[in-house]
């Protein structure tokens, strides 16, 4: 309580409650600081209104400023002791919702995610609930109306108006309550004789939110189920057989490329909805394609399409769509994870490898965690597929901890496509070859599209040059603040730092030695395409990267022109690695497989298996089959020699060695906790006064914790401020978030200082 005293303290007389059987209070907590919670008195009027998962408007502080919060707790007195000082706590002023925003089985999973991430119950809270939600977004009060059975018995006696009379037998006559204009329109009549009815107390008013226009989310099924492999049969009824026994368990589907993983989804979906229950698949955002969308529309009616580009308008409505019920499949990126179906029957993540389910603001959850714990608490299966399975996940896969069912061929038995590697240092010594083409993959390109294929180009960096540097005296272009060379972009004119979009006009000349010949180097996609422009004039050609994806639906458009065969090339960064089926797809070509091979990241081999497996996934899918060619400095590297033979056995066999000798996930958890400020100088020693206090708590407790650092972060100087970071390792995530409380109880931060804590950190730099 005493923290409750500082912001309610005003010292009255303390009065003992001698009856607490009528004494209810709230706990109410905030998305900001202070974030509680704290307890409130319920007044007697409101008894029936403050429920769970309802917000409330409260009095906060010695100046009682009204603040807006979420009951997550309701106590009727029976906790509290007899001796209870009830003059310590405050009443809610109001409350805000006539029903729970949240219901109670999210308000347990917040519960677990604030613990699990450690961030405040009420910054999750706000997390799980759309703002469009939070707002009643595309929302307006509309009055309806109805009569009363002691007027309606009375119709034929009463003595009214001849438009009055109308519209009073018409609102008696309607089988649910009417609203003023629909009245009116029936009536044939202004509001006036409507208002003069309400008036003499002939009709009932009451006030409803209702939406101002509705999306239609059901459609009809058009397509047939398919045939499945004995792979896909086997798959399908190890799951199948979780769904009939009522149960939670997590079944990794590892399936390669063009396996029919999506099909397995499908019919396991199928099967949970004959169950009267509803499902949640997951995607990365990127592969929230038509295709995808399609996919599912074409085989269920009902199916709720969650993702970024939707309004908050369009988001309330799908929430209270599949809050009511009325959706049995809901499609969408990280967020959807929340979705709030009344009668969960199963979650599946497909690609769950995917950076992009791990969010980077607080609260820093990753949706495959969250997804396994909201599968445990409604007891339902979790499928989580992939071609290039997680290490951790793979890891608990093999163990036992999680169910395998994997799928070897691809469907209907087409072989995967070659994969082979040219060696950029041959390229590089050849006076001939200057460009991010090579002289084979040339070659390559122009035969694929003479023989009517269609060509797949991945290139991980976005803009023409990715440094600018003056040869005369080494001087290199940077962003003023971020430690990160900027990068020019040909189309503007400018230079831009992709961290913090600094952006200038691209220098004609060196600004430290004033020499002209400036050289702008490295090769991003805006560079590429206009190789291939001038290499392949006869061919159209399109850059999706996300400087061209940037209006909405221009990445659906894009896909679409790039299906019908209207563009022969396609060259993008990773958004065109993932999820995408097009059968005339001849050849893909890597332009530089080592782009993220070294960075300092213990993923970096795993991201860059991934990345490369996954597009090469993306050709021989269709009659004509398909020829992958992997550009790299580094042939040799095993990482890169697993992908070529689309080998993720042998990858996770010398990957998972290394991992286990270094303590690192899966088999140890990790928390990073980085510390920014303008001073380098004072985010250092705060850095060390945080290692040092966890240190003691460690020491102190005997804990099987190890902190390594602090040290300055790869890319120290970010948005402005310097950074230093630490990591925990454990073998217990538990012991991690204990010691991380402990510290934080106990240190005070600086004004000008931030820091965060990230629980099973993907972002290393």
């Amino acid at each position: 309580m005493d923290a409750q005293q500082n912001l309610f303290n005003t010292d009255p007389e303390p009065w003992i409650l001698d009856d607490l059987d009528d004494f209810r209070t709230a706990s109410i907590v905030f998305a900001e600081a202070p974030f509680g919670p704290y307890e409130y008195i319920i007044p007697p009027e409101m008894a029936s209104s403050v429920l769970k998962g309802v917000r409330v408007q409260v009095p906060l502080g010695r100046g009682s400023r009204k603040v807006n919060g979420y009951c997550v707790e309701i106590d009727n007195g029976q906790k509290k002791p007899r001796s209870f000082d009830r003059s310590r706590l405050k009443p809610i002023a109001n409350v805000i919702d006539e029903k729970p925003i949240i219901s109670g089985s999210l308000l347990d999973l917040a519960g677990w995610i604030s613990e699990y991430y450690l961030c405040p119950l009420g910054t999750v809270i706000e997390t799980i609930v759309p703002a469009g939600v939070r707002s009643k977004a595309g929302t307006r009060n509309v009055v309806y109306l109805t009569v009363p059975n002691q007027v309606v018995a009375k119709l034929t006696q009463l003595q009214l108006p001849k438009k009055q009379a109308q519209a009073l037998r018409i609102i008696a006559a309607s089988p649910k309550a009417l609203s003023i204009d629909q009245a009116a329109e029936l009536a044939g009549c202004s509001t006036a004789p409507l208002k003069a009815l309400c008036e003499k107390n002939l009709v009932t008013v009451h006030r409803e939110r209702v939406h101002q226009n509705d999306h239609n989310l059901t459609g009809k099924a058009i397509e047939d189920d398919l045939a499945l492999n004995p792979a896909q049969a086997d798959a399908l009824a190890k799951i199948t057989q979780v769904i009939h026994a009522q149960q939670t368990e997590t079944i990794v589907l590892h399936g390669i490329t063009g396996s029919g993983k999506t099909e397995v989804y499908i019919r396991a979906i199928q099967e949970v909805i004959r169950h009267r229950k509803q499902a949640i698949v997951l995607v990365p955002e990127i592969s929230l394609t038509p295709q995808t969308k399609q996919r599912f529309r074409a085989r269920f009616e009902r199916v709720a399409v969650l993702h970024s580009h939707l309004t908050p308008s369009e988001r309330h409505w799908h929430w209270q769509q599949i809050a009511s019920g009325q959706i049995d499949v809901v499609v969408g990126a990280r967020s959807a994870v929340f979705a709030p179906l009344p009668q969960l029957g199963m979650i599946v993540i497909d690609e769950e490898h995917d950076g992009s389910f791990k969010q980077d603001k607080a609260p820093r959850y990753h949706a495959r965690e969250v997804a396994r714990k909201r599968a445990e608490l409604s007891q339902t299966p979790l499928i989580l597929g992939s071609a290039t399975p997680a290490l951790e996940t793979y890891q608990k896969a093999i163990s036992g901890e999680f169910k395998l069912a994997r799928l070897p061929k691809r469907a209907l038995d087409r072989p995967l496509p070659d994969v082979a590697a040219i060696d950029l240092r041959g390229e590089f010594a050849s006076k001939t070859s200057r460009g991010g083409i090579g002289r084979q993959l040339h070659a390559a390109m122009r035969q694929a599209l003479e023989d009517q294929g269609q060509v797949l180009l991945l290139l991980n960096r976005r803009g023409f040059a990715t440094s600018i540097q003056c040869p005369s005296c080494g001087h290199v272009v940077e962003c003023p603040n971020c430690d990160i060379a900027l990068t020019h972009h040909q189309d503007t004119n400018r230079s831009v730092c992709h961290y913090c979009d600094h952006t200038i006009l691209s220098p004609t000349h060196c600004i430290q030695c004033d020499f002209e010949g400036i050289r702008f180097a490295g090769l991003g996609t805006q560079k590429l395409e206009a190789e291939i422009n001038s290499r392949f004039p006869a061919y159209s050609c399109l850059r999706m990267d996300s400087d061209t994806m940037q209006k909405h639906g221009s990445h659906e458009e894009a896909l679409d022109r790039f299906r019908e065969g209207e563009i022969r090339i396609l060259l993008g960064t990773q958004m065109i690695a993932k999820g995408l089926d097009f059968p005339n797809v001849t050849l893909v070509g890597v332009i530089n497989a080592d782009t993220a091979l070294h960075l300092p990241d213990f993923r970096a081999a795993e991201r860059t298996f991934c990345l490369v497996t996954q597009v090469a996934g993306r050709t021989g899918r269709g009659d004509k089959g398909g020829r992958v060619l992997v550009q790299t400095f580094n042939p040799e590297n095993p990482t890169i020699d697993a992908a070529l033979g689309h080998d993720f056995e042998r990858f996770a066999a010398l990957e998972i060695p290394q991992r286990e000798q270094f303590g690192y996930p899966p088999f140890r958890q990790l928390a990073r906790i980085v510390i920014r400020g303008e001073s380098e100088k004072q985010v250092e020693a705060f850095a060390r006064q945080i290692g040092d206090r966890l240190e003691e708590h460690i020491e102190k407790d005997q804990l099987d914790v190890t902190v390594l650092g602090p040290a300055a972060a790869p890319i120290t100087k970010l948005r402005g401020k310097y950074r230093f970071h630490l990591f925990l390792n454990s073998l217990h995530g538990s012991l991690l978030r204990s010691v991380i409380k402990k510290m934080t109880d106990q240190i005070k931060t600086p004004d000008d200082m931030q820091w965060i804590v990230d629980i099973d950190p993907l972002d290393m730099l």
